[in-house]
């Protein structure tokens, strides 16, 4: 099994930056991609960045300009900064990686609230 422990989340004002880092453990071999994910109320789950194991990046549109995912491979974590954060990144930010050689099975952090508000 895989073990996802996000953290970094809290509450910023419009403007601000967070760095959110989740450190995975337990069965980590064969990984794919390592990504970030939000959910806001009412909202469905959303991308917000991925990286895969080739260093390929891929972020939302919203993201892009502003959040930056990383990684450091040593430690099995994987950072997002989030910068010029905006009320509208208000969400539960999830963790996600995905392991396998023939299929891909995905695993999710148990989330990080992340609250822009003055």
């Amino acid at each position: 099994q895989v073990q996802l422990v996000e953290s970094g989340g809290g509450l910023v004002q419009p403007g601000g930056s967070l760095r959110l880092s989740c450190a995975a453990s337990g069965s980590i071999f064969s990984i794919n991609a390592m990504g970030w994910y939000r959910q806001a109320p009412g909202k469905q789950r959303e991308l917000v960045a991925r990286i895969t194991s080739g260093g390929n990046t891929n972020y939302a549109d919203s993201a892009k300009g502003r959040f930056t995912i990383s990684t450091n491979n040593a430690k099995n974590t994987v950072y997002l900064q989030m910068n010029s954060l905006k009320p509208e990144d208000t969400a539960v930010y999830y963790c996600n990686l995905e392991r396998g050689i023939y299929t891909s099975t995905s695993y999710w952090g148990q989330g990080t609230q992340v609250t822009v508000s003055s």
